[in-house]
């Protein structure tokens, strides 16, 4: 099949589906005599893997370790679950971090009068965060 009808197959776009061709993540696709892009099931196969992977956060080097993993039959499932649980590890630190930046702003917005007064403590705070005003002249 075509890139098109690959990109149909998979839900990605064929894009990404050359960015991962070209990053080494999906093997270089056959290419016919014109020079379009050939994919079978295996491509397809590897192309659900990889949208998977990263539906699920990994990132492409996590990806890429992933595919590795999972093409040798010779793998221990434990360097699978290791990576897995690193991956845990990362969202779990981006969830409280998320939510402290929610609750943070959560206390601003409570503290905002959100009346007529031009006084607005949301504003005050992202001020008081861009700059050091004291190494102005």
């Amino acid at each position: 099949m075509n890139i098109g009808q690959a990109a149909r197959h998979s839900g990605l776009s064929a894009k990404m589906i050359r960015y991962y061709e070209s990053i080494g993540l999906l093997k270089a696709a056959h290419r016919t005599d014109s020079g379009y892009r050939l994919y079978g099931d295996q491509d397809l196969h590897t192309l659900a893997f990889i949208k998977r992977s990263r539906d699920l956060g990994f990132s492409l080097e996590e990806v890429g370790k992933l595919l590795t993993l999972w093409q040798d039959r010779q793998r221990a499932s434990a360097d699978v679950k290791a990576l897995a649980r690193q991956h845990i590890d990362e969202l779990n630190q981006k969830i409280r971090e998320l939510g402290e930046l929610r609750d943070t702003l959560q206390d601003l917005v409570e503290h905002c009068q959100g009346d007529h007064r031009p006084d607005c403590p949301i504003l005050k705070n992202l001020e008081s965060g861009c700059c050091d005003t004291s190494a102005r002249a």
